[in-house]
């Protein structure tokens, strides 16, 4: 069963290799993270660490058994007990209900911490983020500024963290809102 859990300095190098092996696989979907991203992984990946210790964001690896990343679910922009969301999972885990139930569990965090909103924009194109954000209880708000989603027309959502979240019951290719 995997395990989400927060950003560690632990997690470098199996996060490398989750971005590494999935490269092409987001790139269909998002705009390419390039090759600076890679090249400056270590960096980068420290400064990440650095604002997650000042409570700017809070970043999560969710784990496969075997101690491999899975996904990644971020919160960033944390202010006025708002946050950004964004997540991405490994293509050999896609489809299967984990980015959905994954956002819940973040958003459950998220709450506890003390947000009461999470915001997350998707591209017009991304049909599978629209469904996981939907099925999550994500609404849609109004537009999201192309440069801010790599170009594209998209669409934020918006979730209050003190309604309850939709009941989810397993159906076929994942879950289905009830």
């Amino acid at each position: 069963m995997p395990e989400l859990r927060r950003l560690h300095v632990s997690h470098a190098p199996a996060v490398l290799a989750f971005e590494s092996a999935n490269r092409a696989y987001f790139a269909a979907a998002v705009p390419d993270r390039g090759e600076d991203f890679f090249a400056r992984f270590t960096d980068r990946y420290h400064a990440l660490l650095a604002e997650q210790e000042a409570g700017v964001c809070a970043f999560h690896v969710l784990l496969a058994e075997d101690g491999s990343v899975i996904g990644r679910f971020n919160l960033v922009d944390i202010e006025d007990h708002t946050a950004e969301l964004g997540y991405r999972v490994a293509q050999h885990a896609a489809g299967r209900g984990v980015a959905t139930a994954t956002v819940r569990e973040v958003c459950r965090l998220a709450a506890a911490d003390g947000l009461r909103t999470v915001r997350a924009a998707t591209t017009h194109q991304n049909a599978a983020s629209r469904k996981v954000l939907t099925r999550a209880g994500f609404v849609p708000v109004g537009p999201a500024d192309p440069a801010h989603i790599g170009g594209q027309p998209g669409t934020w959502f918006e979730r209050d963290l003190s309604a309850p979240a939709p009941t989810l019951l397993p159906g076929p290719g994942g879950s289905t809102q009830v």
